[in-house]
């Protein structure tokens, strides 16, 4: 993990720890870097896309301006979701792409998500050349003059390209299912109720009128409960909510019932071992999946990976292994075959499509997987290594081991985007995830390592 770049790319508030001077260097160097690979006479082609957020128009307009002052081609494909840039990035043969988001924060954070060539998160080795330049250790990035100055281009028309593809995905018309979106006010706004309409969906939406400053704001994946009480006042059969880029989708049943990323991994997982396309008879999950998910997997003969937290080492070990599901517990499902990436809309389609096909509600389709109680708290530290390695607080989470004696676990790890360490149990009751999950975080304030706010 980098300086500035977490694991989803440089994050912070607009125009505090993430400023506009910054997304211009950004964008310089991005468009030098690659303009070197260039034959004479040809120019490097960057796109990039954005959400809904205010800042968002203040960030793409200066990445612009770096891209074609260093000599570079800007791409503005708008308003638009992260998976559309990463497929738009390896179908039309672009250098790379560039994502304007903070995903689920805030409006009041941003951030910005580099995509290479073939639609991936871009590398450490590149991250850190960026990262150097940004902090002075490179020379200046020389400032292309005449006819070598880049231009901006209006690319509307790759958001077109990508809703073609999103329909183009589902072999099954919907016509008869009534869908519940929630777009989270977010860039699933530009794209969802599109395709949803184009299968032949009877579509029903909510928080799909951006203003600049309601992305997120008690709508979309993180704030459930909303989708919930819509489903089962309209009567839906299902309902589906995005984050603010739309690369995380959670689905709730008809009775209102949270469908969170480890149930699609195990529908999905079923459905395609069924079919005979489940390579290697594994799915990729990450160590943050409930153990009831793993005990469902065994009861089904599904074998399955675990990896770090974050997507990118999801599809790291996807593509090593040639498996062709895995994602996380957050909604971040990848479906190897179809993207390079987590599509809340592609996750949507996979499963009204596994709906249609077995012919059975969703419900039906999660029999056999049962939900370990889980609690997870957040707590910001002043410095997070720090704070994940004392020795207190390593004690108390061994103690919560000892005393779980392997009918649940505790996890404490870093977040890669925000100062915070998440405490994470799961125990045969709440009551038990609660006074573990407590018991360290109340060690951790009694350390001193609580950031004073």
């Amino acid at each position: 993990m980098g300086k500035y770049f977490g694991t989803d790319g440089y994050r912070g508030e607009a125009n505090v720890t993430l400023t506009a001077d910054s997304a211009y260097r950004i964008g310089k160097y991005l468009g030098w870097y690659y303009q070197q690979g260039m034959a004479k006479g040809e120019k490097c082609r960057v796109v990039i896309g954005k959400d809904t957020r205010r800042s968002s128009y203040m960030f793409e307009y200066a990445i612009a301006a770096g891209i074609t002052a260093s000599g570079a081609d800007a791409y503005l494909m708008h308003v638009t979701t992260t998976p559309s840039v990463a497929y738009i990035v390896r179908t039309e043969d672009f250098n790379c792409g560039v994502m304007i988001s903070a995903s689920h924060n805030p409006f009041n954070d941003n951030g910005i998500k580099v995509i290479n060539e073939n639609g991936e998160k871009l590398g450490d080795d590149v991250i850190a050349k960026i990262e150097d330049y940004l902090d002075g250790k490179t020379p200046e990035v020389p400032l292309a003059t005449g006819e070598n100055i880049g231009r901006t281009v209006d690319f509307a028309a790759g958001r077109n390209r990508y809703i073609g593809f999103l329909i183009s995905l589902s072999t099954r018309s919907f016509k008869g299912h009534k869908i519940a979106l929630d777009c989270a006010n977010g860039s699933a706004s530009s794209v969802a109720k599109a395709v949803f309409d184009a299968l032949g969906a009877d579509t029903h939406v909510i928080n799909n009128a951006p203003d600049g400053t309601n992305i997120n704001n008690n709508a979309g994946s993180t704030h459930i409960e909303g989708l919930q009480k819509y489903v089962v006042e309209q009567g839906c059969e299902i309902g589906f909510a995005f984050d603010g880029d739309a690369d995380r989708c959670l689905a709730v049943d008809s009775k209102g019932n949270l469908i969170d990323g480890d149930g699609i991994l195990f529908i999905e997982g079923k459905y395609l071992k069924k079919k005979g396309y489940l390579n290697g008879n594994k799915v990729v999950t990450t160590i943050m999946s409930n153990l009831g998910l793993y005990k469902a997997f065994d009861k089904e003969g599904i074998d399955y990976d675990q990896t770090t937290v974050g997507d990118r080492f999801v599809y790291e070990d996807m593509v090593k292994n040639d498996y062709v599901l895995g994602g996380e517990s957050s909604g971040h499902i990848i479906f190897l075959r179809k993207e390079t990436t987590g599509d809340g809309i592609v996750t949507a389609i996979k499963i009204m499509e596994t709906i249609v096909e077995e012919k059975k509600p969703v419900e039906d389709l999660l029999k056999g997987f049962h939900v370990f109680p889980q609690v997870l708290k957040n707590i910001r530290v002043k410095d997070k290594a720090t704070a994940q390695h004392n020795e207190n607080v390593l004690a108390e989470v061994k103690k919560a081991e000892e005393a779980l004696d392997g009918d649940g676990r505790i996890l404490l790890r870093a977040s890669g985007t925000e100062p915070v360490l998440r405490v994470m149990v799961e125990a045969p009751t709440s009551e038990l995830c609660e006074k573990w999950t407590d018991a360290v975080i109340k060690v951790i304030k009694a350390e001193g390592l609580e950031e004073e706010r």
